[in-house]
């Protein structure tokens, strides 16, 4: 009776499994995970999943844009390339300055720009570069000036040209040499690197040509300031000491050497000799010229340098935007390499000693001149001149306990100690050279920060709207 009521039951209908599934059940998988079906995720697996892959997928976009525009440039120049050379030929040379950002350690960001976004479209081209950079703000002016001033004692017969030292069969000439300048150009990387070049540039052609060691110059302004001075000894004003009267001056029979019996007595610098400077250069050469050769081509190249907390979103934004980066490097390299020239667009302000007098509204001097000016935004504030003096005061505290120590053991009016003997302090020569190594750190910075702090308008002459042009796009039709 039980078992026809258990057969007459109703019977589970079973799905017939497929050959997969029948295959898979006997490797150890558990039943319950074929039963499931798929479902949508949770709203907070929704947002994580939704915000990932939109990053990522920008990310890649915008690497896979800076590869395409960099082949596109590369592929429209690389044909230069292929052009033979002679065999006493050189290929073309740019000089590429890049200045040291205000505010910034690294005195390379500007050459790490142009190597990374400029650089590749000139190697598909075959154009040679050097790279010139200022390791603190104001060391390209001052390398530009020099170089200037070279020039001009070599073009007036007071220098001889500089040559190599073991002289080869090809070697080429002065005339040659500057030749392939103007046909290579110069590259500024940066607002800055251009404010610095245009003062370098008016300081050359402006100043003497008589060669001015900048770091014995300081070293002479500061030997007489006072602060190695030795202290006053008390002077005794009674004559006489237990009895006997003291050898004074009027008692001494006058002596012509006794000069030579007082070691410590030195000779003083001539005051004449060391504040004023004797030129050797004929005052009718070391005129300014009136007219100044053509100069090679400029291209400024757009550079902006964000550093501190504040600037963290546009870093952000700059990381996944490195195409808007590639496009104006690539642009640039381009308009180089076509050799595309403009002449240089001259300011309508004047700069000069007494001030500058502005034509236009927020202190610009319009032209080429304001270029990349948004630029000086992000580093207003990297430098103040109060904190060079606050570091000058906070060494100059501290001078005179080392000078001490280091006369006291030098004389051996003390013995030293034992901390002395493992770590012996600075002498009196290492205190001199450290503080000329540090005024010519500190008086340089607040040299180089006068030309390129924000507001600050780039130096210019008359005379250069003749000798600068600018490397500029080329238009379609001249492309074809």
């Amino acid at each position: 009776m039980s078992s026809q009521n258990v057969d007459s039951g109703p019977k589970t209908s079973q799905v017939p499994k497929s050959g997969v599934r029948s295959a898979l059940e006997y490797t150890g998988i558990p039943p319950s995970w074929f039963d499931k079906r798929p479902k949508l995720p949770s709203r907070n697996w929704l947002i994580f999943l939704s915000v990932t892959t939109s990053i990522v997928a920008y990310y890649v976009y915008d690497r896979k844009e800076c590869r395409r525009i960099r082949a596109d440039y590369s592929s429209r120049v690389e044909h230069l390339a292929k052009d033979p050379l002679g065999t006493t030929d050189l290929p073309r040379k740019v000089t590429v300055y890049g200045a040291k950002w205000p505010g910034d350690e690294d005195h390379d960001k500007s050459l790490k720009f142009f190597r990374k976004y400029v650089k590749p479209i000139l190697v598909a081209a075959a154009v040679d570069y050097e790279m010139v950079s200022g390791r603190r703000s104001g060391d390209l002016a001052n390398r530009i000036a020099d170089e200037i001033k070279t020039r001009r004692r070599v073009d007036a017969g007071l220098e001889l040209p500089s040559q190599s030292p073991m002289p080869l069969p090809n070697q080429p000439t002065l005339e040659q040499k500057r030749k392939r300048e103007l046909e290579g150009g110069i590259v500024l990387v940066g607002r800055h690197t251009l404010k610095e070049f245009m003062s370098g540039l008016k300081r050359g052609w402006t100043e003497s040509m008589d060669r001015a060691d900048r770091e014995d110059m300081l070293a002479q302004e500061l030997a007489s300031d006072g602060r190695f001075d030795e202290p006053e000894e008390p002077v005794v004003d009674h004559e006489v000491v237990d009895g006997e009267p003291l050898p004074t001056r009027s008692r001494l029979p006058p002596s012509q050497n006794a000069a030579l019996f007082s070691p410590l007595q030195m000779p003083s610098p001539s005051p004449s000799k060391s504040t004023q400077s004797i030129s050797n250069t004929p005052a009718h050469l070391d005129t300014p010229p009136s007219t100044i050769p053509t100069l090679p081509t400029l291209l400024p190249v757009p550079f902006t340098n964000h550093i501190g907390f504040r600037q963290v979103p546009n870093m952000l934004w700059g990381f996944f935007n490195e195409r808007h980066k590639v496009r104006a490097g690539s642009k640039a390299a381009y308009s180089l390499v076509m050799s595309h020239t403009r002449p240089f667009a001259a300011p309508n302000t004047t700069v000069s000693a007494s001030g500058v007098q502005d034509s236009q509204p927020g202190g610009r001097q319009g032209g080429d001149l304001d270029f990349d000016l948004p630029a000086e935004s992000y580093y207003d504030g990297a430098y103040t001149p109060s904190e060079t003096e606050k570091a000058r005061n906070t060494y100059y505290d501290t001078l005179p306990a080392k000078l001490a120590t280091a006369r006291a053991l030098a004389r051996g009016i003390r013995a030293p100690t034992k901390e002395e003997d493992s770590h012996p302090p600075p002498t009196e020569v290492e205190l001199r050279a450290e503080r000329l190594k540090k005024e010519m750190r500190w008086c340089g910075d607040e040299a180089g920060w006068e030309i390129v702090k924000p507001g600050q308008p780039a130096q210019w002459d008359e005379r250069f709207a003749d000798a600068l042009q600018v490397f500029d796009e080329p238009r379609a039709d001249d492309v074809g």
